[in-house]
């Protein structure tokens, strides 16, 4: 079931004498329950992609439906809902909010929309990712490590159709890198998460079952390894 597509996305910015195309006829479909890396160096446009995919940015040119929903004919409030609750995003740097408890943090989402999460689903997230016993802490009392995972219980906890994660092992060391790697792979496969990983690192790209490739804002390759 196709639940990702991007037809022709073209995004340029700058004036009309000065403009630069980050992203040039972007064409991919991700199908539910998919596990995706896309590659590229510094300045290629896979973040601008991951922006826009995130509803955060809008495409120049082109459409981008994600779940049934078109993102181009949502307004800014519209979208906002919309990546709250279809949308998990993962960042390099946790964005956890210092002043509450991880689990507080964890619940960010399903409180901004005044609703309860599912206590079942809440303890399988954390227990999972291993947090379990970390719920009452402040994020400065936490590893970079399970920051990291309370950052993903978060993303998690709206139960999205899609996970974005943008560089999500660049903060840690290797050991933490590997944790978090596996983190999103039991995600994957036990809570049937569909995730889009985006990294310059192809070691990790190797844990994806398909690795995107983007040069100068094309696709050059798409390869399924598994």
């Amino acid at each position: 079931m196709e639940l990702l597509k991007c037809e022709g996305v073209r995004k340029v910015y700058g004036s009309r004498d000065h403009q630069v195309a980050a992203l040039q006829e972007i064409n991919l479909s991700v199908s539910k329950g998919e596990f995706v890396a896309i590659v590229g160096a510094s300045g290629s446009g896979k973040s601008t992609l991951l922006h826009i995919l995130g509803s955060v940015d809008k495409p120049t040119e082109g459409t981008v439906t994600i779940d049934g929903t078109d993102l181009s004919r949502l307004n800014p409030a519209q979208a906002a809902i919309f990546r709250r609750r279809k949308v998990g995003i993962v960042y390099q740097f946790y964005n956890l909010i210092p002043t509450l408890t991880v689990r507080k943090n964890i619940l960010m989402p399903l409180a901004l929309d005044k609703k309860k999460p599912n206590p079942e689903y809440f303890e399988k997230v954390v227990n999972a990712l291993g947090i379990s016993d970390r719920l009452e802490a402040l994020p400065n009392q936490l590893s970079g490590g399970q920051q990291q995972r309370a950052a993903i219980a978060r993303s998690l906890i709206y139960r999205p159709a899609l996970l974005l994660a943008d560089e999500p092992t660049g903060n840690l060391d290797q050991k933490n890198s590997r944790e978090i790697i596996d983190m999103l792979k039991l995600s994957n496969r036990n809570l049937e998460q569909t995730i889009l990983l985006i990294t310059h690192d192809e070691k990790v790209a190797l844990e994806a079952e398909r690795i995107i490739t983007i040069e100068d804002g094309r696709i050059v390759s798409d390869e399924r390894r598994r």
